[in-house]
């Protein structure tokens, strides 16, 4: 019902502000505000519902832990990827494997996972002969992964210990959630820029995913720590090959399959974060013709009555 609810809150208070707006102008500033209310509404809401509950402070506990595999693409990640995989390997979780792929790098990270396998008996390596893209080095991974549960990560990004745990552990609990998204928080913090994105992170993006937890959807799993059940990824035919961004389009993939997807804050992962205009003005131009490219494609399943939801 709280869904129905929130997700006539949206839709009505979008129309008023559209009625409301003598021109363009109003609504650039209006929707914005409406918008940033409604999402401090809804992380105050998901904090009382579900971060206050008993237990919330320690990790979650298995009894019978299955298998999870780590996958983490790697594309000229050379300086990075020995942290990366040091941090997936201190998981406090009891049952797991890391699977790197090496999509096609031109500079040494095909040489330091190779080394890295000497270090952690749990790594495994699988070598792309040329640069195929995040997508199918991803599928590549997946189908080289023993694991029934899923964790993905970026070749740059670090997992806190307990973040294996907190992912899976909402998949385990409901057979309907086909994915869990994380909590990415910024690493970087040499310039104004990188600090301004800390608090975009921690608080904006934490906002939005809490609002959109409640009403039912989720617009974008975080694609730099994000948890799958494999069997999900399978009924959808994994990520497609010829998206800008693989994490939108696996997201409405997902959903639109009716698996849910959740988010989960006490999974951290430290990741790296363009620190020049130019490089963020490249990243989120990225995201925003991603993401108009999985709408447009999905506009004839979205008017079905079945996906009213989406």
């Amino acid at each position: 019902m709280k869904k129905k609810i929130f997700g006539l809150i949206v839709v009505l208070g979008v129309v008023l502000i559209t009625m409301a707006s003598g021109h363009g102008l109003d609504f650039v500033f209006l929707y914005p505000m409406f918008m940033s209310i409604l999402w401090i509404i809804g992380g105050i809401y998901f904090y009382y519902h579900w971060e206050t509950k008993p237990g919330r402070d320690a990790a979650p506990q298995f009894r019978n832990p299955p298998l999870v595999s780590i996958v983490i693409p790697c594309y000229n990640e050379s300086l990075n990827v020995h942290d990366t995989i040091a941090a997936a390997a201190a998981q406090n979780y009891p049952r797991f494997e890391i699977v790197a792929v090496n999509d096609g790098s031109t500079d040494e990270t095909g040489a330091v996972l190779d080394g890295l396998t000497r270090t952690y008996p749990m790594l495994r390596v699988v070598h792309l002969a040329t640069n195929q893209g995040k997508g199918l080095a991803l599928q590549m991974g997946a189908l080289a992964a023993k694991g029934d549960y899923l964790v993905c990560i970026d070749g740059d990004a670090l997992m806190t210990p307990d973040t294996t745990s907190w992912l899976i552990a909402p998949m385990i609990r409901n057979a309907r959630v086909g994915a869990v998204t994380g909590n990415p928080r910024i690493r970087t913090r040499s310039t104004l820029l990188g600090r301004i994105q800390i608090g975009e992170f921690s608080s904006i993006i934490g906002l939005i995913k809490r609002s959109q937890r409640i009403y039912g959807n989720i617009f974008t799993v975080s694609g730099v720590i994000v948890a799958f059940r494999r069997s999900a990824l399978q009924r959808c035919g994994y990520w497609s090959l010829n998206m800008m961004t693989d994490d939108i389009d696996i997201s409405w993939l997902l959903q639109l399959n009716h698996w849910q997807i959740q988010y989960e804050p006490m999974a951290l992962c430290w990741i790296l974060m363009p620190e020049t205009f130019k490089g963020l003005w490249k990243q989120r131009l990225r995201w925003a013709q991603g993401g108009a490219e999985v709408f447009f494609k999905n506009v004839p399943k979205m008017l079905s009555w079945r996906n009213r939801r989406m």
